[in-house]
């Protein structure tokens, strides 16, 4: 695969400017940034649930055998 160099990068930024415009960019840009952030806090809460929890209830529970 061909690297990309700067170039490229700057073409790209504008066909991406000319298709969406910069309204339009700052909008999406902003959207992904809290989407983003939202997405690190969901997996924080989620690594500080885990540690809240006791060793006994990460445990699958017992199953009695078939009678």
């Amino acid at each position: 695969m061909p690297d990309i160099g700067p170039v490229e990068l700057i073409i790209i930024l504008a066909i991406v400017v000319l298709v969406f415009g910069v309204g339009r960019l700052s909008k999406i840009g902003g959207e992904m940034g809290s989407a983003i952030r939202g997405f690190r806090q969901g997996l924080k809460g989620e690594a500080e649930q885990e540690q809240r929890q006791p060793e006994e209830a990460k445990q699958p529970p017992e199953i009695p055998p078939p009678s």
